[in-house]
């Protein structure tokens, strides 16, 4: 199917790109990357009036750290991010990279897109809860920074309002003793995750100070385990606290069945995964 009929936009400036979005609100369309938004509107499951295409505008393709955070502009592409020598210090970032979708999605999807898309399959949304980021969301009246949590609503919701856009994501800097990473099953290489993982230690003392854990495509969005999480504050990290966190990770899981697997076996390997993925982080905080 062709895409319905629609205005093209192309704005040189942020501030002109915020204007276009301002005067046609819920009839515009941002397009970056395009590798979510265009499959949609050739299916006619969407149909902007008004596309804005934000690729020319400069300086939202940064990757920095500064004031205490890793700095992520919404333009940067994944290949990018995988490439970056930044992100070495973000290990669960530096996992999920190489392994969202395809090379040729990744060379073309950006960062800002995935995570504006909301889809409860993407890895992105998943590592960003773990690592406790947020995402700067401007428009013509100015600019508010979202806890990720709070950006990702539902199923391809967010909270993003009629007339803003996406420019940056936050990450806070972790501390020398901390590590992660990004567990994903897939069918085949370039899949959207059967059950994706990512996980976040910061050690404190011979104990675990702080965890995230994110999980991926067992729920109506990506989930934080909160539950996990916290009865991993405070504990000795090990096998007994590795395997409670898992069994509370599973709980908090709400996979679908379908042709990739039962509920039961979804939570099972979230459950596995989860206790993998801390075993890795705190080998890593650790060395």
């Amino acid at each position: 199917m062709l895409p319905s009929a629609f205005e093209y936009h192309r704005p040189s400036t942020l501030d002109e790109a915020l204007a276009l979005l301002a005067e046609h609100g819920e009839d515009a369309k941002v397009l970056a990357g395009g590798q979510s938004l265009i499959p949609l509107m050739k299916l006619r499951f969407a149909a902007p009036e008004h596309l804005v295409d934000v690729n020319r505008i400069s300086g939202l393709d940064t990757i920095e750290e500064r004031d205490g955070q890793l700095r992520i502009g919404a333009l940067v592409r994944h290949n990018q991010l995988a490439a970056s020598d930044v992100i070495a210090r973000y290990p669960t970032i530096a996992t999920a990279a190489p392994q969202i979708a395809d090379p040729i999605v990744r060379n073309l999807g950006t960062i800002g897109g995935s995570l504006s898309h909301a889809d409860p399959a993407g890895d992105l949304g998943s590592v960003m809860l773990a690592l406790g980021a947020s995402v700067v969301l401007r428009s013509a009246n100015g600019e508010r920074e979202v806890p990720i949590g709070e950006f990702l609503v539902d199923t391809f919701q967010t909270s993003i309002a009629p007339g803003e856009m996406l420019t940056e994501i936050r990450v806070p800097t972790p501390g020398a003793r901390s590590g992660g990473t990004y567990l994903k099953m897939e069918r085949k290489v370039g899949d959207f995750a059967t059950v994706g993982a990512a996980v976040f230690v910061q050690l404190n003392d011979g104990t675990i100070g702080s965890a995230g854990i994110g999980l991926t495509s067992v729920g109506l969005k990506n989930l934080k385990a909160t539950a996990a999480e916290q009865s991993l504050a405070g504990a000795t990290p090990g096998d007994a606290a590795f395997a409670e966190a898992g069994r509370l990770a599973a709980e908090a899981a709400h996979p679908a069945a379908d042709v990739r697997g039962s509920e039961a076996y979804k939570r099972h390997v979230v459950d596995v995964y989860v206790r993998r993925g801390l075993a890795r982080a705190v080998q890593m905080a650790g060395a």
